[in-house]
């Protein structure tokens, strides 16, 4: 079945964040019973209960947008995606556009000098994520190292601001990797996370590095790095067995913990690349519940919150969403589905 489409109304696309993280609505959906609750994020507990498990990715955001020069002389931005287990990474070149950035379609490759006196030079498109280029990297030092010198957060056209990339981090971000923040888990504050524990709600860590969110329509994400820890699997697969639910926060926990699931939903401790694409048809073993953000029309993360909500209930959400008023994007609103 196609990715949902709809009609996303401007004013919906949140351009800056909210002043306390916290400070967002929430859309609560069940599958069961189809039962719809428009509240807000300090009411997260309200939707738990004691034993449940939630799975947060601690994946901090890159400053991963740099300025570059075509070898036609045009002032290109490359947003670098993720490292490949090559060394090699993945890219995406777009047009300044404003504090933001444009597709950049008739770019073909060849050779980008970067700000700083880097190099990158492509070797060919990215076999699923057509708008990307695998590149290799001329560079005196670290990758990482050169993006925190001369980076900055990746943003686009609705952007009403130049945030810092402080405003692009979960309060639990550890591991520099995602080239885009995985947002779902930004109104998190670290009271709210000691309320949930204190209420007998486990709150486990795993890594998925996640690429560019701007992917064209119906692309699924590139392979991503992951990485799930013999703990976090040990403790989601003993409450599991007793009865309890995990909570995926964010798309990419979900793609992490169905990577390393059995048949029977059962995790094991692994980290590499994960290639899984999750579609609406995909039969979810690890997680019964989703909490994230709002996607656009027609976007591929579409279908694995299909796999989790069911049709009917998406559809229902998001027309919920949209006549609410809630917030798009990065910085909006959130919603929590249970299975």
């Amino acid at each position: 079945m196609p990715a949902l489409d709809f009609v996303l109304p401007a004013h919906l696309e949140k351009g800056e964040p909210p002043g306390h993280r916290d400070e967002v609505r929430l859309l609560v959906g069940s599958r069961s019973d189809q039962q719809i609750i428009d509240t807000t994020f300090p009411h997260l507990p309200d939707f738990l209960r004691s034993g449940d498990v939630l799975v947060i990715n601690t994946s901090a955001t890159l400053p991963a947008a740099l300025d570059a020069t075509i070898e036609r002389g045009e002032q290109v931005v490359v947003h670098f995606s993720s490292r490949l287990p090559d060394g090699n990474w993945t890219v995406e070149v777009r047009r300044p556009q404003g504090l933001g950035t444009e597709p950049l379609p008739d770019f073909g490759g060849g050779r980008l000098s970067l700000e700083g006196g880097g190099a990158i030079t492509t070797i060919a498109r990215h076999p699923v994520a057509s708008r990307l280029f695998v590149v290799t990297v001329d560079l005196a030092g670290d990758v990482l190292d050169y993006l925190d010198r001369f980076g900055r957060p990746i943003r686009y056209g609705y952007a009403a601001a130049a945030w810092p990339l402080d405003a692009y981090q979960t309060v639990y971000a550890r591991h520099p990797g995602s080239a885009e923040m995985p947002s779902a888990g930004r109104p998190f504050t670290a009271e709210l996370i000691a309320n949930l524990i204190a209420s007998g709600i486990a709150v486990l860590p795993v890594v998925l590095h996640a690429g560019v969110a701007s992917l064209e329509e119906g692309e699924h994400p590139a392979e991503e790095y992951y990485s799930v820890p013999a703990a976090t699997a040990a403790a989601a697969n003993a409450l599991r067995i007793g009865g309890e639910r995990v909570i995926a926060v964010g798309t990419t926990v979900v793609r992490a913990l169905e990577t390393v699931a059995d048949e029977t939903g059962f995790l094991s401790a692994d980290d590499g690349y994960t290639d899984l694409v999750i579609g609406d048809g995909s039969n979810l073993r690890a997680i019964d519940g989703l909490l994230t953000g709002w996607h656009e029309p027609r976007a591929s993360h579409l279908e694995l919150v299909e796999a989790v909500a069911g049709r009917e209930l998406m559809e229902s959400m998001y027309r919920r969403a949209v006549d609410l008023g809630y917030a798009w994007h990065e910085f909006g609103d959130s919603c929590l589905l249970l299975r």
